[in-house]
C-alpha cells in the first residue's frame, strides 16, 4: 500500500488528513513537497502520534473507528473500537488510553490502546468536541460545544469532577507543558480563555480581533502552546489568520496569513516550526517561529483537517 521512505525525508515527516480525499497527506516539509497520498477510510479528521512515534492515529469519522497506522510502513495495524463518528480524540501521555468525543451522541469512549477494547463512556454535555488529557494525566477534558462547557473528567475513575461554564461554542482545547493552563478557544464569541487548572476557573479571557476582518469572520478553532510557554498560536478559521500570543502576558502580538479556513496547527518535533491546515485552500502553512513568518505553503489535497509531524 505504501513505500518506506528514506534519504531526507527522514529528517522529519508531517502527515495531514484530508476529509475530503479519504486519504492521509505525507509531507517532507524541509524540502517542502508533497512526498505521496495514501487511502485511509472514510471522512478521517483527528490525527495523533503514539509517543515513542511508531503509530499513528487517524479518525475516519464515517467508518466509525480508529485507524492505528504503523508509521514506517504505513500498514493499518488495528481499527479501534471508537463509538460511532469520532472526529477528535486525545491521547494520554503514557500512550495506552485513548479518550474520543462522539458528538452525535455525546459520550466520551475510553479506549485501552493495547487491548484495543473500549473500556469505558462517560456521558457529557451536548456536543463534545474539542479534548485533551493534561501532560501530567490527572486531568481529561472535553469541550461540550452546545452545553458551552468543559468538563474536567478524572482518569482513574472516568468520571466528571467538576464542569466550567465558558464563550459559546467552545472548539480546541490545549494544556500547557506544566499542566497548569487550559487554553480553550470559542467560535462564537472570537475568544480564547486560559484557565488556571487547580481552580478550574477562567484567568484571562482574550478578545481575537482582527483589523479589517468582519467579525463573523473570526471563528478561533485549534490552539496550542510551545514548551517552554512562551507563544500560543490559534488558528482563527475563515479569518485565515493564525494569531500569536504571549503566553507570559497573554496579549496578542501579531496575525500571521496563512491559507483558507485554517482549522488545526501543530508544532514539527523542535518547535522551531508551527504546521496550519488550510481546508479552504486545500493546503498546509508552513510558519518559522523565530521570525514568526510564514515561509511556504504546499498543496495536499481537499480539505486539509488535522496535522502532526514526527522526527
Amino acid at each position: 500500500m505504501a513505500l518506506i521512505l528514506s534519504g531526507s525525508a527522514q529528517a522529519e515527516t508531517v502527515f495531514v488528513t484530508l476529509e475530503k480525499d479519504n486519504a492521509l497527506a505525507v509531507v517532507d516539509p524541509v524540502a517542502g513537497k508533497l512526498l505521496q497520498t495514501i487511502d485511509i477510510g472514510q471522512r478521517p479528521r483527528g490525527i495523533a502520534l503514539s509517543p515513542d512515534y511508531k503509530y499513528l492515529y487517524v479518525a475516519t469519522s464515517d467508518d466509525d473507528t480508529v485507524k492505528m497506522i504503523d508509521t514506517e510502513t504505513y500498514l493499518e495495524v488495528a481499527q479501534l473500537p471508537s463509538g460511532e463518528d469520532p472526529e477528535t480524540f486525545a491521547l494520554n501521555p503514557e500512550g495506552d488510553r485513548l479518550y474520543v468525543s462522539n458528538e452525535d451522541d455525546n459520550l466520551v469512549t475510553v479506549i485501552d490502546v493495547f487491548k484495543q477494547q473500549e473500556i469505558a463512556q462517560i456521558k457529557v454535555g451536548v456536543e463534545p468536541e474539542g479534548i485533551a488529557v493534561s501532560p501530567d494525566n490527572q486531568w481529561v477534558v472535553s469541550a461540550s460545544e452546545t452545553t458551552n462547557m468543559i468538563h474536567w473528567i478524572d482518569p482513574a475513575t472516568h468520571t466528571i469532577v467538576e464542569n466550567t461554564l465558558v464563550d459559546p461554542r467552545p472548539r480546541a482545547v490545549s494544556f500547557t507543558a506544566d499542566s497548569t493552563q487550559l487554553w480553550v478557544t470559542s467560535e462564537m464569541a472570537g475568544t480564547l480563555m486560559i484557565l488556571d487548572v487547580k481552580t478550574k476557573q477562567i484567568i484571562k479571557t482574550i478578545r481575537l480581533d482582527i483589523p479589517g476582518v468582519n467579525a463573523d469572520k473570526i471563528q478561533p478553532v485549534g490552539v496550542v502552546i510551545d514548551k517552554q510557554r512562551r507563544w500560543g498560536y490559534v488558528a482563527i478559521g475563515p479569518a485565515n489568520r493564525v494569531a500569536v500570543i504571549n503566553a507570559q502576558t497573554f496579549e496578542v502580538e501579531k496575525f500571521l496569513l496563512v491559507g483558507q479556513r485554517v482549522w488545526n496547527l501543530a508544532f514539527s518535533p523542535d518547535q522551531k516550526r508551527l504546521y496550519s491546515t488550510n481546508g479552504r485552500s486545500n493546503d498546509i502553512s508552513i510558519i518559522d517561529l523565530e521570525r514568526h513568518k510564514v515561509t511556504k505553503s504546499i498543496a495536499v489535497g481537499r480539505f486539509p483537517w488535522g496535522v502532526v509531524s514526527k522526527p
